[in-house]
């Protein structure tokens, strides 16, 4: 896996190995990026089952000012550590080492706001909803913010959740890609 734009570009990450793993193909994340390039500059990103740190080191490498990443396994978290100082970017960077659920409460309560927020669950997770409603429902994500969650194509998510609503939905072989936008208030 490499990075693919950016500062960092072509630079080598370490992956996890392990059937239970299933990284954003590098086609997935160019689309993932390209889309989000209006908005990646700058940005406090949330990367939620980071598995090995691709997608948010690659938004620090094309611009986000810092990302935050939960992901519950310890091996993965090393993975992360290991792929930020690879690439010489661990101060822009926060680990949250739990489960998401706990991990998004906590952010929560220490009045973190994110512009960008990517979730990639294992795809049989049944953490989609919880997660999606936790993101929806509280002030992680600033008004007009953007929330994009990777998905088994044939089983997409609901077109919202609480303040959270679909506007884009891009497929790719098996998998896709739901954008959401937090809306504050109905306009």
């Amino acid at each position: 896996m490499r990075i693919i734009a950016g500062t960092y570009r072509g630079r080598r990450l370490r992956t996890l190995a392990g059937s239970m793993i299933r990284p954003t193909s590098d086609r997935l994340r160019e689309t993932l990026f390209n889309i989000l390039a209006p908005w990646i500059d700058g940005s406090r990103f949330l990367d939620v089952c980071a598995g090995s740190g691709a997608v948010g080191i690659e938004a620090l490498s094309r611009g986000a000012s810092e990302v935050t990443f939960i992901e519950q396994s310890r091996d993965a978290c090393a993975v992360i550590e290991a792929n930020l100082n690879t690439v010489g970017a661990a101060r822009f960077a926060t680990i949250e080492r739990r489960n998401v659920s706990a991990a998004l409460k906590a952010l929560e309560q220490g009045s973190k706001q994110f512009d960008i927020a990517f979730f990639d669950p294992p795809y049989s997770s049944e953490m989609y909803l919880d997660t999606m409603e936790q993101l929806g429902s509280g002030n992680l994500i600033v008004p007009a913010g953007i929330v994009v969650v990777e998905h088994r194509a044939k089983f997409p998510p609901n077109s919202e959740y609480e303040k959270l609503y679909r506007f884009r939905e891009l497929r790719q072989g098996e998998s896709a890609l739901g954008f959401y936008e937090f809306r504050a208030s109905l306009e």
